[in-house]
C-alpha cells in the first residue's frame, strides 16, 4: 500500500495525491500536520515538521516534488518521459514552483489566514505584482506548447496545476493570461485534479 501523510489542505500534500492518482495506485492518508500537529512517530520519518511524507513499502520519503519525481519514475513512466533534455525542461517547472510559491506565499497568508479588515493590502499587493510577472512567464511558454511537460500531460504540470489553482481563486488582482487557463481548464479535468480544490483553510 502506497500511503501519504499529510493535511489535504496543504499545496504540496495536494500535488503527491494528485500524482498517485495519476499513477494509478492504491493509497491511503494520513491527515499530519497544520492543526493536525506532529506524532513522534512522524517526526521519526520526516524530521523537518513539514508535509508530505510517504511510505512505499519499506521506502519512506519526504520533499514534495522528490515525491512526485519518485512516483513518476517508479510507478508512472508516462508522466516522465522523452530523452534527458526533454525531461530536464520538464523538470525546471518543478522548481520553478518553489519560485512561485514564495512569490505567493505572502498574498496568501494574508488573504487566506487573516480576516478581510486586518489585511496588510501592501502585503497583499506586492504578492499579486510577484506572482503575476511569474505568470507572465508561463504565459509565453504555454503559447507555444500545449503542456509544460512538452506535447503530453506529465508531471511538470502537477505543482505549477496546483498553484495556478490557488492563483486563480485567491481574489488578487492578476494579469489576463488566456493560454494559462485554457491549460487550466485541461488540468481540472483529469481525475486527480480534484484534490486540488479541496480549500486551503
Amino acid at each position: 500500500m502506497f500511503t501519504i501523510w499529510g493535511r489535504l489542505n496543504s499545496h504540496n500534500v495536494k500535488k503527491v495525491v494528485w500524482a498517485t492518482v495519476e499513477a494509478g495506485l492504491e493509497w491511503e492518508r494520513h491527515d499530519i500536520g497544520g492543526q493536525f500537529g506532529y506524532t513522534p512517530e512522524y517526526l521519526a520519518m520526516n524530521p523537518n515538521r513539514l508535509v508530505p511524507t510517504i511510505q512505499d513499502g519499506d521506502f519512506t520519503l519526504w520533499e514534495s516534488n522528490a515525491i512526485l519525481r519518485y512516483i513518476a519514475d517508479q510507478h508512472a513512466r508516462h508522466l516522465w518521459s522523452g530523452d534527458t533534455q526533454t525531461r530536464a525542461k520538464a523538470d525546471r517547472w518543478m522548481d520553478w514552483q518553489f519560485q512561485f510559491a514564495d512569490a505567493q506565499r505572502e498574498a496568501f497568508l494574508q488573504m487566506v489566514r487573516v480576516p478581510e479588515g486586518e489585511r496588510d493590502k501592501a502585503k497583499v499587493e506586492k504578492g499579486a505584482q510577484a506572482t503575476s510577472a511569474m505568470m507572465a512567464i508561463l504565459e509565453e511558454t504555454l503559447a507555444s506548447q500545449e503542456w509544460l511537460s512538452g506535447k503530453d500531460f506529465g508531471i511538470a504540470d502537477i505543482p505549477m496545476g496546483t498553484y495556478t489553482h490557488t492563483w486563480l481563486t485567491l481574489g488578487l488582482d492578476r494579469i489576463e493570461t488566456p493560454h494559462v487557463r485554457a491549460w487550466y481548464e485541461k488540468l481540472k479535468l483529469r481525475p486527480g485534479f480534484k484534490y486540488v480544490t479541496i480549500p486551503l483553510t
